[in-house]
């Protein structure tokens, strides 16, 4: 068994409800980001584009685990790991390991965030919210 840190029990409903919220991010971050121009700071499509990854991870480990994460985001990669074991494909760990990596200087930081950083990091939440919403049609 993976070590996952702090993850609290939760019952499957709330599956749902992070899903639901996740989706809200998704679009959040996408209608940031169509509003950013070169040279803006990107840190707030950043942080919708987290919280989505976040969510999503959430809706995937509660569906298949009964479990979230909580406070350690680095571990909720750990937890969802566990809860896929090997059928967790690589581009996907990669794609969420890419977008919490920042999350810390994006959000607490003083750092400005680059729109380019931004363009990347919501293709890689794009690819890995469309596999999380096949992984959790019919759970």
């Amino acid at each position: 068994m993976t070590r996952t840190g702090p993850a609290k029990t939760v019952d499957r409903a709330y599956a749902t409800g992070r899903l639901a919220n996740a989706r809200s991010y998704l679009q959040a971050a996408r209608d940031s980001f169509a509003l950013a121009r070169e040279g803006s700071n990107a840190n707030p499509v950043m942080s919708q584009i987290i919280n989505s990854a976040i969510a999503f991870t959430d809706a995937l480990t509660a569906s298949r685990k009964s479990l979230v994460n909580q406070q350690d985001h680095g571990a909720a990669v750990k937890l969802l790991r566990e809860a896929f074991g090997r059928d967790l494909p690589v581009a996907q760990e990669r794609q969420l390991r890419r977008i919490l990596e920042d999350k810390d200087e994006v959000q607490y930081g003083v750092s400005i965030g680059r729109y380019t950083e931004a363009e990347e990091r919501l293709a890689d939440l794009e690819a890995y919210a469309a596999w999380a919403e096949r992984q959790l049609i019919g759970s």
